[in-house]
């Protein structure tokens, strides 16, 4: 579990594919003196076990599921991607409830630049904009927002200048591949309406109060 508030940008050294997946090489400059093998890294958003450490280079296996759902496989050499470490019990929870496992990949439609802040719009699948809500959060690329402005296809983020200097959000340009997390809570209500749409054909309020939404 992660809070998609970033801690560190790495650089990428190499990605070797080989049969089924890949292994993600990342250069993390001695950021993380107490690393240790197996620890879950989100790296771009994705929750990715520790495999192989050797001095600053840290290795991890990439599965074939996460290489079809995910940017990874579009990794170049010396390109920088987000790092966060796992939640810890007794962390402080900044941002919200990230699990790393990345619903699908989204494009930068728009940056537009002011002066105290950047208002950036991305498309997703319908399917993913379904589950949105204005002011909800969403992680992109692991990082966790607010939604600003929503509609079908597409949604918008504002980010302050520390966002924008500490993140991978800060480089990347129009057209762009990011990873998308969905909240937690947006899926839980999606499916509970399906099943209860199933059953008997709608929803009430007191059924979402019983399950904790309301």
């Amino acid at each position: 579990m992660f809070t998609g508030i970033i801690e560190h940008l790495a650089s990428v050294k190499k990605l070797s594919t080989k049969a089924g997946g890949a292994e993600l090489f990342l250069d993390f400059s001695d950021f993380y003196n107490d690393l240790t093998l197996g620890e879950s890294i989100a790296i771009n958003g994705v929750c990715l076990t520790v495999k192989d450490i050797k001095g600053k280079i840290v290795s991890f296996d990439v599965s074939g599921e996460t290489l079809k759902k995910s940017t990874l496989g579009r990794l170049r050499n010396t390109e920088k991607v987000n790092i966060e470490r796992s939640l810890r019990v007794g962390d402080r929870l900044g941002g919200h409830f990230v699990t790393g496992h990345v619903d699908g990949i989204g494009a930068i439609k728009e940056k537009k630049q002011s002066a105290d802040q950047c208002t950036m719009s991305f498309s997703a699948e319908n399917k993913f904009t379904d589950m949105m809500i204005e002011k909800g959060s969403v992680a992109i690329d692991g990082i966790s927002l607010t939604i600003v402005d929503l509609s079908e296809g597409a949604f918008s983020v504002a980010l302050i200048p520390y966002t924008l200097s500490s993140t991978t959000l800060g480089f990347k340009k129009v057209g762009g591949g990011v990873n998308i997390e969905l909240d937690m809570m947006g899926k839980w209500i999606k499916k509970l309406l399906a099943n209860t749409q199933r059953e008997n054909g709608g929803v009430t309020k007191e059924q979402l109060t019983e399950q904790g939404f309301l």
